[in-house]
């Protein structure tokens, strides 16, 4: 027996159960897919052979690895299981029989009700071998079924024709309303945001000394807490022993993982996005990359149509609707996605290539509650110019000792935009992302640990393009900074009931990160204002403290900065960070555009609240510089040097 013969046997449909001398076994998908000339025997004996180590349908093996097309390999399963192939396009479904399901049920399970002829519903799918699995239930609702067959992307495609209009609305309006920002819609926060404004006006012009002395005391007890919180962070962390090493999840055990890579106005992306993507070591066979493009976004679709894509890669197309916003393509995008784990990039991101792995490890050895896991982000361009440098150190220092001490403190973890990977259950649950949330990740970090939830930051870098450039930095900022606001405002319409969610710590906690972080921002001018009585200028503080308060105020100015430069250091303290150690005082002078982003931010509360300020990719790009860094990284792995 030959070994294409020996693979034959072990890809049978079902195993024979007449011997043999009687009846010959029946034919496998291998055998009819050579028979019919649709794959080479090479290929087909690697996908065996990938099929048995992996525990995949070998369908879904050929798919991906570009050895049969859809249209060949539908042919094949009609064949096979003697079953009719349905044009759904020419012969478009009955929308009754898709809603009595539910169109996210279909998209889930790669079924679709099409026609009820005779008192029989046909029902067409793209896994004929997996249709006894939903058969039972599928009876329940629709009452006698039989199968026909359809290929996986006109089923896709004819469920978005028929229902289209439904699941854009659902992608706008699937968070609860009393966890989102849509509920405030109406000019509510802008009113409110206007009243305060307009109430600190008149204070200053009727009692200045009163107001300006309880904006200065504000100013310090924020100072205090958000720099406190920063430093109990950071000694939890660098007192911690080292993360152990997740176990290597065995290969048969491999989740799917589909990552999402939302796209806006991006030009001459693919080439650069393919080629960061295909250096993960993750099987193909177990890899969803979505693309997530806008309708209207011609540029995009443009520059995407000009570079073939792998098979592993696919685009969805967001329909138009009353807003643009990352969160509602993201959930939009969802419906289509294949993985259990679900994950998120942005466009100009270039993964560290065993990241995937380590994601499946995680929550392969994880307790349940464990819903999400962020990655670690750096830059691959800090060497631009001062700007880059100061928001790198900025990064090493959030990233590396804020954010895992926050975890290791129990305290709810504020998430970022990209590497981030989700139990899609649970994300689906919580009715994934606020549509109407300008900081969308942020927002799902509240709300993840709201219903309790755990969010841990894993040992895996992610490199990006740093903002090098004063005015995009200044948007982007002013967009994550009004994101905070108004999240702060959607959690605390209920203060009672967000206490008792979070417990006192996790609540206290919120308030230093958002409200004490956004004050300091927009009132850092005041504390500027201090420095200039050294010089013998007048201060309005001179007359309201005495000469020790004043004195005691020198002391916490200079206490806070030192804080902020020790942990800068010790962020950096790794071989690849040193070299912009002698930059961290410089920050002091880099925070300033941050007051400038919150006025901005304010501003847009108050005029714009649900607009998005997109951030500019692309200003920076030198390939070698990024392929040098990249093969350094990967010749020195390390879970904790990552």
């Amino acid at each position: 027996m030959t070994q294409l013969q020996v693979a034959f046997v072990s890809d049978q449909a079902t195993p024979p159960v007449v011997p043999i001398e009687t009846h010959p076994p029946p034919p496998s998908l291998g055998q009819v897919l050579l028979k019919q000339g649709a794959v080479q025997p090479p290929d087909l004996l690697r996908a065996l052979e990938i099929r048995k180590r992996h525990d995949l349908p070998l369908a879904e093996v050929l798919l991906a690895h570009g050895w049969v097309t859809e249209t060949q390999l539908i042919a094949a399963q009609a064949e096979l299981f003697s079953l009719s192939v349905v044009d759904l396009a020419a012969q478009p479904p009955d929308p009754r029989l898709i809603d009595a399901l539910g169109a996210e049920h279909c998209l889930k399970d790669r079924i679709l009700p099409w026609r009820r002829i005779a008192g029989v519903t046909l029902v067409a799918t793209a896994r004929p071998e997996e249709f006894a699995r939903v058969a039972e239930r599928l009876s329940a609702l629709l009452g006698p079924c039989r199968m026909v067959l359809a290929a996986p992307s006109a089923l896709d495609a004819a469920i978005f024709a028929c229902r289209r209009t439904a699941l854009i609305r659902r992608a706008e309006t699937c968070v609860a309303p009393h966890e989102s920002c849509r509920s405030l819609a109406g000019g509510r926060v802008s009113r409110a945001a206007l009243g305060v404004l307009v109430a600190l006006a008149i204070g200053l012009w009727l009692a200045p000394p009163i107001v300006y002395a309880a904006l200065f005391g504000w100013t310090i007890l924020t100072l205090i807490a958000t720099v406190g919180l920063k430093l109990i962070s950071w000694l939890a962390e660098m007192r911690a022993q080292a993360r152990p090493a997740p176990p290597r999840v065995p290969v048969a055990k491999l989740p799917t993982i589909s990552v999402m890579v939302p796209l806006f106005h991006e030009t001459d992306i693919a080439p650069r996005l393919i080629a960061r993507l295909e250096r993960l070591d993750y099987p193909r066979e177990r890899l969803d990359i979505v693309l997530v493009v806008e309708e209207a976004d011609r540029m995009t679709q443009a520059a995407l149509t000009q570079t073939p894509l792998p098979h592993w890669m696919r685009i969805v197309s967001v329909p138009e609707g009353p807003i643009k916003t990352k969160p509602r393509a993201l959930n939009y995008a969802l419906t289509l996605c294949r993985g259990s784990i679900i994950g998120v990039y942005d466009a100009e991101d270039m993964p560290d290539p065993a990241q995937l792995r380590l994601v499946a490890a995680h929550f392969a050895v994880a307790d349940p509650k464990l819903a999400c896991l962020q990655g670690m982000l750096d830059y691959y361009n800090p060497r631009t110019n001062w700007l880059s440098r100061c928001f790198t150190i900025e990064y090493a220092a959030w990233f590396r000792a804020m954010l895992p001490g926050l975890g290791r403190l129990g305290l709810v973890i504020p998430l970022g935009g990209t590497t981030l990977f989700f139990r899609r259950e649970i994300l689906e649950e919580l009715g994934g992302w606020d549509a109407h949330n300008v900081t969308e990740d942020a927002d799902l970090g509240l709300r993840l640990a709201r219903h309790g939830y755990r969010t841990e930051v894993i040992p895996t870098v992610t490199h990006e393009e740093a903002n090098c450039r004063a005015l995009p930095w200044i948007r982007q900022r002013s967009r994550w900074l009004k994101g905070y606001a108004m999240t702060w405002a959607v959690h605390m319409r209920n203060p009672v009931r967000f206490w008792r969610e979070l417990g006192a710590k996790r609540f206290i906690g919120i308030q230093i990160l958002m409200l004490g972080g956004l004050s300091q921002y927009l009132l850092a001018p005041l504390l500027w204002s201090f420095w200039l009585m050294p010089f013998g200028i007048w201060h309005p503080v001179e007359a309201l403290m005495s000469p020790a308060m004043i004195r005691a105020l020198f002391v916490t100015f200079t206490v806070t900065e030192v804080i902020h430069i020790v942990v800068g250091i010790w962020a950096l303290r790794r071989r690849e960070h040193r070299f912009l150690i002698p930059w961290v005082p410089m920050l002091h002078f880099y925070f300033p555009l941050g007051a400038l982003a919150g006025w901005k931010a304010i501003y847009e509360v108050v005029a714009k609240p649900f607009y998005w300020d997109k951030t500019a990719h692309g200003l920076y790009d030198a390939p070698q510089a990024t392929r040098g860094r990249v093969n350094r990284a990967a010749g020195a792995r390390s879970p904790r040097r990552a």
